[in-house]
């Protein structure tokens, strides 16, 4: 895997952990009963981004630990799910 395959993997497995961890432990300013004036009920009531950005962070590099090391070791090849043939001996 060349480095810009790696970060690009990295990048997609990021946004998809973060877009996974949003909506966790989420409160809404409609749950607290606390509504400023001019948001929605369904706004966070108090969102820590520097907080959730290391979570994402820490989680999406485990994950993509694991990715990688697969795609690296070869257990998976491209071949692999090619029920139709289709991509030929590799």
């Amino acid at each position: 895997m060349a480095v810009t395959s790696g970060f690009v993997l990295f990048a997609v497995v990021w946004f998809m952990v973060l877009f996974v961890t949003l909506p966790i432990r989420l409160r809404t300013q409609g749950d607290e009963g606390e509504i400023v004036p001019g948001t929605q009920a369904g706004a966070p009531a108090n969102f820590n981004l520097k907080r959730t950005m290391l979570i994402v962070t820490a989680v999406a590099f485990v994950v993509w630990a694991i990715i990688a090391g697969v795609i690296i070791s070869g257990v998976i090849s491209v071949s692999d799910p090619d029920w139709f043939g289709r991509v030929g001996d590799r």
